[in-house]
This record gives structure tokens, sequence and C-alpha cells, in this order.
């Protein structure tokens, strides 16, 4: 694939000089023989058109980066045992490679770093859409195939991979909290990152949720949405000041993996257990204590493994020419059967949501 990008280079660049050279030299080239002509237009058409084949046929052997928010947050590490797995089962070259932490300008450096090795596909889960636009254009400029995951807004790619609807998902973290609320009461949503689009996406559909059922939460319209920075500590002193600043607050609806833990320890501390509560997204075992002493009646979330597979798979299909359309399958549970976002011919959707609670807790492995 490389090869053939680089040849695809040349070839833009030999025409181009050829274009200049006849533009530069007027009426001074002697006439051309039609017949000449007509053979050499043809056999440049077959040549094109045999290009075109071996670029959709696809030779297999493919290079292909999995870029995660950041390299240390227990959920990215779990995401690249699914991208290891996809690499042992195809055979090609499928790493995984994350900044130290989760910033966006670090991040951008890493998919810099992998365009100048020339990959044949990046695979990204966006910290800000925003500020990687640039950078992913840049790796679509060069001929890299580019895919992403939770990062539906995001106009520099070729395919955004959900592992489901976000507002749907969104409203089924609301149903767990307003079952532990008791269907009333003051609540507030919490987000990693107001620039997140999936965690934005998901608090929204939380609040639409309560909204359309239970019409006895009300949203905390002071602070509708807090920000917990994708960090355990920060979630933690938030949810604190959030708890002392309003006592009539009831409820926190979380989307980072690390906002529901820290909004748990807080209401611990706080000696609330039982009068406030909290649901989101969070890994089994990180999560296991606060589940089995109460502190959450429940967490939701999918597989990063899964998602990490999925994406290389996207990848691998693009670069073999596959047709991406409604039933894509991504051979991994819950990303067998894709479809397209209403309104979208990016966006791809899958049903690879999963509950956890005490009571199976134990029994994912990770």
């Amino acid at each position: 694939m490389k090869q053939r990008r680089l040849i695809g280079k040349l070839i833009g660049v030999a025409a181009a000089a050829s274009l200049a050279l006849t533009a530069c030299g007027g009426d001074t080239t002697e006439p051309t023989d039609p017949a000449e002509t007509d053979v050499e237009t043809t056999a440049a058409a077959e040549g094109e058109a045999t290009a075109g084949e071996d670029a959709a046929a696809g030779d297999g052997d493919y290079t292909i980066a999995i870029v995660p928010k950041d390299s240390t947050n227990p959920w990215f590490v779990r995401m690249e045992q699914g991208v290891e797995r996809y690499a042992e089962e195809t055979g090609m070259d499928v790493f995984q490679r994350g900044p130290a932490e989760t910033d966006a300008t670090m991040q951008s450096q890493v998919i810099r770093d992998l365009i100048a090795q020339d990959v044949d596909a990046i695979g990204v889960v966006p910290v800000d859409p925003g500020a990687l636009e640039p950078v992913l254009k840049e790796a679509m400029d060069a001929g890299i195939v580019v895919v992403t995951h939770e990062g539906a807004s995001q106009q520099n790619t070729m395919y955004d991979i959900e592992a489901f609807n976000n507002s749907d998902y969104g409203a089924f973290i609301m149903d767990n909290l307003a079952e532990a609320m008791g269907e009333e009461g003051l609540y507030t949503t919490m987000v990693g990152h107001v620039t997140n689009a999936s965690h934005n996406e998901w608090a929204d559909g939380g609040v639409a949720r309560a909204q359309e059922a239970y019409p006895n939460m009300t949203l905390l319209e002071e602070e509708p949405r807090v920000e917990s920075q994708d960090d355990g500590e920060t979630a933690y002193q938030k949810a604190k000041e959030l708890l002392k600043k309003y006592p009539d607050l009831k409820g926190i609806m979380g989307t980072s993996s690390f906002d529901a833990p820290g909004v748990a320890r807080a209401i611990e501390e706080l000696g609330l257990k039982d009068k406030v509560f909290t649901a989101g997204t969070g890994m089994p075992a990180d999560n296991a204590q606060i589940l089995k002493d109460g502190s959450v009646s429940a967490l939701t979330l999918w597989d990063p493994a899964d998602a990490g597979y999925a994406m290389a798979s996207l990848a691998t299909q693009i670069l073999n020419g596959e047709e991406i359309a409604d039933g894509v399958d991504l051979g991994v549970d819950g990303y067998e059967d894709m479809k397209f976002a209403e309104g979208s011919d990016k966006v791809l959707e899958g049903s690879g949501w999963i509950v956890i609670t005490a009571d199976n807790v134990d029994d994912f492995g990770f």
C-alpha cells in the first residue's frame, strides 16, 4: 500500500511536469500522429484501471496504528489487548501508540509521527475532535486511511465507529441513575472533557431521557455539565464541591470511566451513602469494591478491547477496497452488524454495551 501511494505521488509529479513543459513550449512541438495518440491514451487508461484494481484488491500486508487518548489509562491498556489480538490473528503489523497523558496536542504529535512513518492506516480515539482536524487532514492527504472511535463529530475521518447509539447509551445510564434515585430529585451530569463529542452526546441523551421519562427529576441549572478532566481525583474533588454547594443534589450522572468512581468516593467520604447516587461508565476490576459495597448500583461500558479490534478491522476492509455499508461485520461481538447512524454516511453504530453489577463484576476478566 505504501508503494502504491508513492507510485501515485510520482505519477502525479510526472504528469504535472509534463503539463508544465507543454505549457512553456507553446506551439513549437511537432504535430502528433492521431493514431499514436489513441494508442498512448488507451494504454494510459488501461494502466490507470489496472492500478485502481490493484488498490481495490489490497495486498493484505498493512501497517495499522491505533492511537488512544493516552497510553496509561486502564481503559486504553485494555484496548491494546484487542489491537494485539487483531495483529496475532491477521499477522499484520498492527499496534497501539498513544500520548503519555490525555492531551490533544500530544495526541496530534503522535499522529504526525505516524504520518512520517508512512503507516497505511490510523485509528484514533480523539481527545478533542476539533483540535485533531488539521493533523488528520494531513494524514488523509498523505493517502493514509483514517478511522475514529468516539469521534462522531470528526470531519477528517473516513468512518467513525460507535459501540452503540450515543443518545441511547446516555438514556441507559440515566435509567440506572433514576432507579437508584427513586426517580426523583436534583441531578447533574459530568463529562471527561467538554470537548469530548461522545461524552457530551451521552450526557445529552441522559438529560433527554430524564425529561421524557422522569418528571420528578430536575437538572441542576446552575451547573448542568461538570468537567472531570478524565481524572478520578478531579471527579472526586468536583463532586465534593458540588455536594457541599448544593445540599439538595441527589444524583450525578458520569460519562468518563473515572467519573462514577470519583463521585462514589466523595459520597462515601461525606457520609452521603444511600442519600446521593451516581451511575456511569467504568471498568469492572477497577470498580468491583464500590459495586459490592453498594456505593454504585450499576455501571455500564463496552469492552475497549473490542473497539480496538473493530477499528483495525474496519481499516483493513477499507484498505482492501471493500464496500462499507449497513450490516458491515467487523468481526467482534457487538460490531458484527454495524449500521449507519440516522442521517449519516460516516458514523457506524453497533450494539456493544454491557451492564456491570455486584453480581457479575467478577465475571469479565478485566
